[in-house]
């Protein structure tokens, strides 16, 4: 899929820590302005760096930042931010983001954007997700964040969203693998995608694989906040399960086939899963590089959903690897988790701590030509 919108880092500097003055300029999508340039440019010496790109996914659930360097067939972090502002809270009960919300995404986006300037970023990416499909006020909030912050939001619609899971999660498919099924576990939606044919080319495109797609108006925070995440029981789980089931029906048809081809398996991607594999790894911290590309057996995850279903709300909060923040989200993330099991039943599933941003900057990259061009190690 092509980026047909990338939007640069304002051309204005920022006013101290907390951001630019109100009215701050902003280049319109598709430019990088001069004055971004020359001066993303000169921060850019001082740290050494070479052309940083950033990509910035605003969910329903959390903010994350992730700025990088074109590398050899792909590209090297040289920052991140993440950060649970819960933009979409409530939003199942009502039509519009809460004041406090945005007040909470507001500052972290301050956060994001100082940390773009400070690393001399050139090109940047900037997507809000479905949080601001579903508000009646997400307009509103977008041209807040253009005259308070200074960042060019772009709300993305459901298959743009589909396709940058793909093309951020791609790289880690079996490349014998003659079918996959990729899903991305959101705040307030879940994608899904059947990736038909094996990989030909690791540099290619992958969303050419894509046979069927789909995005299930459904994630940990909605579902959390219809069924109560706190204490679930095993029967409220079933009923989780059940209507996600309802929700993935029509995409299940259609990708029917998916499971029957040689080598097919699951790949998933969200907080759900790098969860259930830290569970599995038996981690006392969160450690991304034991979790991204971690293959685990079906046994493995029902064992996973299982231990986390025995437990409290206080454990789950306690527990390092999820957090108070996470810990009433988490149960509805496997209640969907399961039901894509179920209707694509697999031996196995990676799991994947990458996603839309990784889409983003593979993108940007590719449509600037950087491995074209040569010279990165």
């Amino acid at each position: 899929m092509r980026d047909e919108s990338a939007a640069s880092v304002p051309a204005r500097p920022a006013a101290g820590p907390q951001g630019p003055r109100d009215g701050a300029p902003v280049a319109r999508p598709g430019q990088v302005s001069q004055a971004a340039s020359s001066s993303g440019a000169s921060a850019a010496a001082r740290f050494g760096r070479r052309n940083a790109y950033a990509a910035l996914d605003l969910g329903t659930n959390n903010c994350r930042l992730l700025i990088a360097e074109p590398a050899s067939h792909g590209f090297r972090v040289i920052d991140a931010f993440s950060r649970i502002v819960r933009l979409g809270e409530g939003l199942g009960n009502s039509d519009r983001l809460s004041e406090a919300a945005v007040e909470r995404t507001v500052e972290a986006l301050r956060i994001c954007r100082g940390k773009m300037q400070a690393r001399g970023v050139v090109r940047a990416k900037i997507i809000a997700t479905e949080a601001c499909r579903l508000a009646v006020n997400g307009a509103d909030f977008v041209e807040r964040v253009r005259s308070d912050v200074g960042l060019d939001l772009e709300i993305v619609d459901r298959q743009t969203e589909a396709y940058l899971a793909v093309t951020g999660c791609a790289a880690l498919a079996d490349p014998r693998a003659e079918s996959v099924v990729i899903f991305d576990i959101g705040g307030g939606s879940t994608e899904i995608a059947w990736l038909d044919g094996a990989a030909t080319n690791p540099s290619a495109d992958p969303t050419l694989r894509i046979r069927a797609w789909d995005s299930l108006p459904v994630g940990v925070v909605t579902l959390a906040e219809r069924h109560g995440g706190s204490e679930v029981t095993r029967m409220m789980f079933e009923g989780m399960v059940e209507e996600v089931a309802d929700l993935l029906a029509r995409f299940a048809i259609r990708a029917a086939a998916a499971a029957t081809a040689p080598h097919f398996h699951l790949l998933g991607t969200s907080g759900t899963v790098t969860t259930l594999a830290a569970m599995h790894l038996r981690l006392v911290r969160y450690e991304r590089r034991r979790v991204d590309g971690l293959w685990m057996s079906d046994d493995e995850v029902s064992d996973a959903i299982d231990d986390l279903l025995d437990t409290r709300l206080d454990q789950r909060a306690d527990n390092p690897c999820i957090g108070r923040d996470r810990a009433d989200l988490v149960l509805a993330g496997c209640a969907i988790l399961e039901a894509i099991r179920r209707a694509f039943p697999s031996e196995r599933l990676r799991i994947a701590d990458r996603g839309l941003r990784e889409g983003l900057l593979m993108n940007m990259m590719r449509e600037d030509g950087v491995w074209r061009r040569g010279g990165y190690r």
